[in-house]
């Protein structure tokens, strides 16, 4: 993500909240048990997640292959349930992406060092892809684990997709 980007990022998780319309939306794609870990998420996370399900919707429009809408949508909501509230204040997702941008090597130290923020800031797809299989949605807790894996040929067009709408959010 660019840096503009990441500012932008910023000023919508300071102003950050859910609305009567994405509650709607929310309960029209999510059960009550996956509505129960998202709205685990700090609302930054809801709003971010939100975001990239309506980007993701954009996509599918243009996309025009067969892409599962429902699983898409599912999935897009529930990326980063990884994330609980509490796990990552802003603050603490503005240090681990710098410290992980500028300084790797140290933020690797602090992360062995028990820093919880870098913990799940760097491992939340693994963390929410356990959540999901735990609630029977082993399909999407494949998806989830490796939407920050590095990008290969033979990857299924919903996470090539769900890729591109989280890194635009």
């Amino acid at each position: 993500m660019s840096f503009v980007g990441r500012i932008i990022q910023f000023v919508r998780a300071l102003t950050a909240r859910v609305t009567v319309d994405d509650g709607k939306y929310i309960s029209a794609h999510l059960s009550a048990d996956e509505q129960k870990i998202f709205f685990a998420m700090s609302v930054p996370d809801q709003v971010h997640s939100l975001h990239t399900a309506y980007t993701v919707e954009r996509l599918i429009i243009e996309d025009k292959r067969g892409v599962d809408r429902e699983f898409l949508i599912r999935c897009a909501l529930l990326h980063d349930v990884g994330r609980r509230a509490g796990d990552l204040s802003i603050a603490g997702k503005v240090f681990a992406v710098l410290v992980t941008t500028f300084a790797p090597k140290f933020a690797e130290r602090l992360e062995i060092n028990g820093n919880r923020a870098l913990y799940v800031y760097h491992h939340h797809a693994e963390i929410g892809a356990r959540k999901l299989q735990q609630i029977g949605l082993f399909k999407e807790a494949k998806i989830i684990a490796r939407h920050h894996s590095p990008p290969k040929p033979d990857d299924q067009i919903e996470l090539k997709l769900l890729r591109l709408a989280d890194n635009a959010n």
